[in-house]
């Protein structure tokens, strides 16, 4: 533990899987107390276990966050207890059938599921970052980063219309949010991931073929794992390596947003 974090509490949304613990895990080697949030309880608290064992102070809370008021719940119980520093706001899920495919055209979408994933991915972004920007202006500092997505960067029909629209809606908020942060002293970035290896369209491995398609468009030939964000993240939530980062928007996805939809359908 180099200790570059060391004195600082960091909360992370989403922490019991995928990116979210990915970006507790290296915020807990560098010496961070943690705050953790997360829908499910008992996978929250089995990581929160594996992080105390390496002697980390981490507390954990359940929320929804599509829902305001268990939101606001959570992170009034939070501001009581502790004073965050820094953030990584990642909870988001997919849930999106491919415009690709007949099921996933503009005529026949889910509204369902256009409802359920705005409700999480752009209305429970916007009110934990309305806590957070809350709880860090009154001390004029801290750091915040998003999970963005490389479909909040361009047309990506690989994932449905919801997914689409939440994350490039995500971006501008983050942006936006940045630019009236900046007189507080808080900076706000966005990572946005291509393709990684995480539970975000549901638990259990992606159907090989389905994994094949989306590796033909990846120059690297293959998904990313969790752990190649940890550095990023590790460099956009510190606040002495990154102090004059605010407003970007830092993508990860193996080359894939150099090619055009032409050069694709070549690979």
């Amino acid at each position: 533990m180099n200790g570059e974090l060391d004195g600082r509490t960091i909360l992370v949304t989403g922490a019991g899987s995928g990116i979210g613990f990915a970006y507790a895990e290296v915020s807990a080697r560098n010496g961070a107390a943690l705050v953790l949030i997360d829908r499910d309880a008992d996978g929250v608290e089995a990581k929160a276990a594996e992080l105390r064992a390496g002697g980390t102070e981490v507390a954990t809370f359940t929320a929804d966050i599509s829902d305001p008021a268990q939101v606001d719940a959570v992170f009034d119980e939070i501001e009581a207890r502790f004073e965050v520093d820094g953030a990584f706001l990642n909870a988001g899920v997919n849930g999106t059938v491919s415009s690709r495919l007949p099921e996933g055209h503009i005529d026949v979408t889910s509204r369902e599921i256009w409802h359920r994933v705005m409700g999480i991915n752009l209305d429970g972004f916007f009110y934990t970052l309305q806590r957070t920007a809350g709880m860090m202006k009154p001390r004029r500092r801290g750091t915040i980063v998003v999970t963005g997505s490389t479909a909040g960067t361009r047309v990506e029909p690989l994932v449905g219309y919801a997914y689409v629209a939440s994350k490039h809606a995500v971006h501008a908020v983050s942006r936006q949010a940045a630019l009236e942060l900046s007189q507080y002293g808080i900076r706000v970035n966005v990572i946005a991931p291509g393709s990684f290896r995480t539970n975000i369209a549901g638990p259990g491995p992606a159907p090989a073929d389905k994994v094949e398609m989306w590796n033909r468009g990846i120059p690297l030939g293959r998904h990313g794992q969790t752990d190649e964000l940890q550095e990023l993240a590790l460099l956009l939530i510190s606040e002495t390596r990154s102090t004059f980062m605010t407003g970007g928007v830092y993508v990860a996805d193996g080359g894939a947003s150099v090619l055009t939809q032409i050069t694709t359908d070549l690979l």
